[in-house]
C-alpha cells in the first residue's frame, strides 16, 4: 500500500482535515508541518493543541520540520535569510521560492530518507501527498502528479468549503486556529497587518524592520506597490488608499 504523507499547515483547513480523517474513519502514516521560523504566535501555540487531537484519536504525530544545511544543521529562517541578503520574501518580487526553500523542500528532504517511501519508490510505487486545500480552492488544486508523488485533496472530495471546515474544527471541540502565514507574507491584506500591529505589536515592529533593512528598487515594500510603514501609520479613512495585493497563492498549505 502506497505511503500516505499528510503535509500540515497548521491553519485552519489543517484543523479540519484532523478532524475528517477521524469522522471519516481515514489515517496517514506521517504528518509534517514545515516551519519557516515566522508564524504568529497563535500558531505555534495550537500546535500541541492539534498534537493532542490527533494523539487522542490514534492518529500519528505531526513532525515538525525546517530548512536544513547540507551538513543537516538548521538554516536561517526565512526573516533571517531576508535580513541577511537585504530582501523581502521571494513573493513579493513575484515569485514562489520562499515557500519552495522553506515549505515544500523541507519535507522532501525528509521522505527521501524516509524508509516507507524509499521503499515504496524501489516498488515502482509513489507516495501520496494530503493537501488540505478546501472546496472554496479547487482552483488550486493542480495535478501536481510525478514519479514520486501522487495527490490528494481530502477536503475538495469530502466537499468541504471554509464555511464546512469551521463546523467541523467546531464540532470536534477544537479552538478555531489563526491563518497560517509567516507575519511578514506579502500576501497579507490591510486588515490583516492592522490587526498584526493591534494583537502583536512586537512582530509587526519585526516585519517594519525586515521592509526598511531592505534594498528595494522594483517595490515599495512588503505591499509590493505599497509599504507597510505608510499603511500603518494611516488613520482609518485613508486606509482604502491601500487596496489588496494581487492574488498570487503561493505553496504555502493552511
Amino acid at each position: 500500500m502506497n505511503p500516505i504523507v499528510w503535509a500540515c499547515g497548521m491553519g485552519l483547513n489543517s484543523h479540519a482535515l484532523a478532524v475528517g480523517f477521524v469522522e471519516h474513519g481515514e489515517s496517514y502514516d506521517l504528518s509534517m508541518f514545515a516551519d519557516t521560523g515566522g508564524e504568529r504566535a497563535a500558531t505555534y501555540a495550537a500546535i500541541p493543541i492539534l498534537q493532542a487531537y490527533v494523539h487522542r484519536h490514534n492518529l500519528p504525530p505531526i513532525m515538525r520540520v525546517w530548512k536544513k544545511l547540507e551538513d543537516n544543521t538548521p538554516a536561517l529562517t526565512l526573516e533571517q535569510d531576508c535580513l541577511t541578503r537585504k530582501a523581502l520574501p521571494s513573493i513579493a518580487y513575484g515569485y514562489k521560492s520562499c515557500s519552495d526553500h522553506y515549505k515544500i523542500r523541507p519535507q522532501h528532504k525528509v521522505l527521501n530518507h524516509w524508509q516507507p517511501a524509499i521503499d515504496a519508490w524501489a516498488r515502482g510505487e509513489r507516495v501520496t501527498m494530503l493537501i488540505g486545500f478546501d472546496a472554496d480552492e479547487s482552483h488550486r488544486t493542480m495535478n501536481y502528479d510525478s514519479k514520486k508523488y501522487q495527490v490528494r485533496y481530502p477536503l475538495v472530495e469530502w466537499g468541504w468549503d471554509r464555511e464546512a471546515c469551521v463546523a467541523a474544527v467546531q464540532r470536534a471541540g477544537l479552538p478555531l486556529p489563526p491563518k497560517s502565514s509567516c507575519f511578514f507574507c506579502p500576501n497579507m491584506r490591510p486588515a490583516e497587518i492592522l490587526d498584526l500591529a493591534k494583537q502583536e505589536p512586537d512582530l509587526l515592529a519585526r516585519a517594519l524592520a525586515l521592509e526598511a533593512n531592505a534594498e528595494l528598487t522594483t517595490i515599495a515594500g512588503l505591499g509590493r506597490a505599497w509599504a507597510w510603514k505608510d499603511l500603518v501609520e494611516m488613520d482609518e479613512r485613508q486606509v482604502k488608499m491601500f487596496p489588496d495585493p494581487p492574488e498570487q497563492s503561493c505553496a504555502c498549505i493552511d
